[in-house]
């Protein structure tokens, strides 16, 4: 139980040390102490954990655990017809680490670099190679005797050190702690992540190969450029006292091949092995939510041409600024907000950003009259869960407004203004496309409907802005970005043939895009589902805009965390559909 405990901290600061961190002190932890109280033996495994931990390990690395919480009844007995029945749960100490960082764009993460480098194995468990407790273990019905430990609390500090020193000087390409599963499984990860293979050679590792794969002590591969691993496997192996070690490349082959003194361990493809890493996922995935969908998912690992993520802006982001006079006045704009939606405040600093006065302006404001729509030159509706979504997506919010004489006229007032301008986000478009009746030009918009997986989809996909009328995307037509999407309601139902109607008119501004941009209805590149991947519209004079992805998360460029070396830019591209709006107001 001491050594569950201790791994438990370890592997926290493990974890952690991927993120750019001033010192080790700067540490804080929550700890979520589990125990079945009163059952024999376990009151005094838990002392002897709480003093492992609290007054031993914690002191010497310099980091408190400030919070957390106790759940002592880890202990279910009930009665059947042969007796009763008794299922305990051991010690154990769930963990959680956090810090601020000293510049969130020098995260590091396992994705691979396919460039001439080196992997670097950390080992601090100094190759005692312990198997007690791994899944090696468990795949054969074991248990094993001898669990993994921090034995040594100044070499875990001096990793930590000299992770982040390597980070800070920028020697690390990338980065993963030793996984569950152990060397192999991380290897594996870190070969999923950067799309490419392995050429492994175990013979600096100590013990047989089952051993050193997978035993699931504390420690770390690294990534660095091939002339430079001499000099930090050197540096490495003094700080860390000599347990550091070479274990291999990247290959372009998508082969992950293991050796020991040039004899072939074991070799398979990546393909094969992320399809087998992922089969767990797909096989819950396809009983719990649309499977088709989840064939989908799981049909994309084949691909191996598929490049990821990218970003095609189609203007120049450096120029993407407003002219200089649209600064001498911060024209007023309303942050509408209904209760349960929760994106007012990033669209208030993305507006604000653009050259905007952001209020906020909660609906209760307008029907109690304490707030007119008349004083502001334009509106946003944010992102949520009005109402809960236990009306539909968007639809309490939008029967607030239609059935509620005072909001109806202030809206649609609003509306008929020639000057003025919406956009709707989310569950503010879903709300917007539902008041299309008081919205000039905008009746072929559509109904937003549950996903077609049947999920709630958060996750970065990627968009092609269309050509259209659209103040919010002017110069913006061709772009290939990505946006962050988080909906359970997303799908578009339009009525009749008013999809074909709402093409030919070019008042569709969004489209999903698959990694080569293709438009697709194909999932995950396409979260929903909806038809020709349409998650965009504007209204006929391009005044109004409703759009179901984010773009209020992604712009500032140190949000866009999927890109490889960060610039020191601020804006990121989908900034420009906010200064656009302001251009639109000038």
């Amino acid at each position: 139980a001491p050594a569950s405990g201790r791994m438990a901290i370890g592997e926290a600061i493990t974890n952690i040390a991927a993120a750019p961190i001033m010192h080790i002190s700067e540490l804080k932890l929550s700890a979520n102490w589990m125990a079945p109280a009163g059952h024999a033996g376990e009151d005094a495994a838990m002392f002897e954990t709480v003093k492992a931990v609290g007054l031993e390990l914690c002191p010497a690395l310099g980091i408190s655990i400030p919070v957390g919480k106790d759940s002592m009844s880890m202990k279910t007995v009930w009665d059947d017809k042969d007796g009763k029945k008794a299922v305990t749960s051991p010690i154990s100490l769930v963990v959680t680490a956090f810090a601020g960082v000293t510049d969130a764009r020098k995260t590091l993460t396992p994705a691979l670099q396919n460039t001439d480098s080196t992997l670097i194995l950390i080992d601090l468990g100094a190759g005692k190679n312990r198997l007690g407790g791994s899944s090696l273990a468990q795949v054969y019905g074991q248990v094993g005797e001898i669990a993994p430990d921090v034995d040594d609390a100044n070499l875990l500090k001096n990793f930590f050190n000299a992770i982040q020193t390597l980070n800070s000087d920028g020697k690390i390409l990338a980065y993963h702690d030793r996984s569950d599963g152990g060397l192999f499984v991380s290897l594996c990860e870190m070969a999923f992540a950067g799309r490419c293979g392995l050429n492994i050679d175990l013979s600096t590792l100590q013990g047989d190969d089952l051993s050193a794969l997978y035993n699931e002590e504390l420690g770390a591969v690294i990534q660095v450029k091939a002339a430079e691993a001499d000099a930090i496997l050197s540096a490495l192996k003094t700080q860390l006292n000599g347990n550091a070690h070479v274990i291999g490349t990247v290959n372009d082959t998508n082969e992950l091949i293991f050796e020991r003194a040039g004899k072939t361990v074991y070799a398979e493809s990546r393909v094969t092995l992320h399809r087998l890493w992922s089969e767990t996922t797909y096989q819950m995935q396809k009983l719990r939510d649309n499977p088709a969908c989840a064939q989908q998912e799981y049909d994309r690992i084949l691909d191996i041409n598929d490049k990821g993520l990218s970003s095609k802006p189609s203007f120049d982001i450096k120029e993407n600024v407003a002219a200089p006079y649209l600064n001498l006045s911060r024209p007023k704009m309303a942050i509408l907000r209904e209760q349960g939606v929760n994106g007012h405040v990033e669209m208030a600093a993305a507006f604000d950003r653009a050259g905007f006065t952001a209020f906020d302006v909660h609906m209760s404001d307008i029907i109690a009259g304490r707030v007119s729509l008349s004083d502001f030159a334009g509106m946003v509706a944010c992102g949520g869960f009005s109402y809960g979504d236990v009306l539909g997506a968007g639809e309490g919010w939008a029967k607030s407004i239609l059935f509620n004489p005072r909001a109806r006229d202030q809206f649609e007032q609003f509306f008929n203004r020639t000057d003025s301008f919406a956009l709707g986000v989310c569950n503010g478009c879903q709300m917007m496309s539902n008041l299309k009746s008081i919205i000039p030009g905008a009746a072929l918009w559509p109904h937003f409907v549950k996903n077609k997986s049947e999920q709630f989809e958060a996750r970065l996909a990627m968009v092609e802005v269309q050509k259209t009328n659209s103040l919010f995307f002017v110069d913006m037509a061709g772009s290939q970005l990505p946006i962050t999407v988080a909906h359970g309601e997303g799908y578009t139902e339009f009525f009749q043939s008013s999809a074909v109607k709402a093409i030919d008119a070019n008042l569709v501004t969004l489209n999903f895009v698959d990694n080569s941009g293709n438009q697709t209805e194909v999932y995950p590149f396409n979260p929903n589902g909806s038809v020709n991947g349409i998650t965009g519209l504007t209204s006929v004079d391009g005044r109004f805009s409703i759009m179901m992805p984010h773009p209020e998360r992604v712009f500032r460029q140190v949000q866009n965390t999927w890109q490889r070396n960060l610039s020191d830019d601020e804006n990121g591209p989908w900034l420009k559909m906010f200064q656009n709006a302001r251009k639109f107001v000038a």
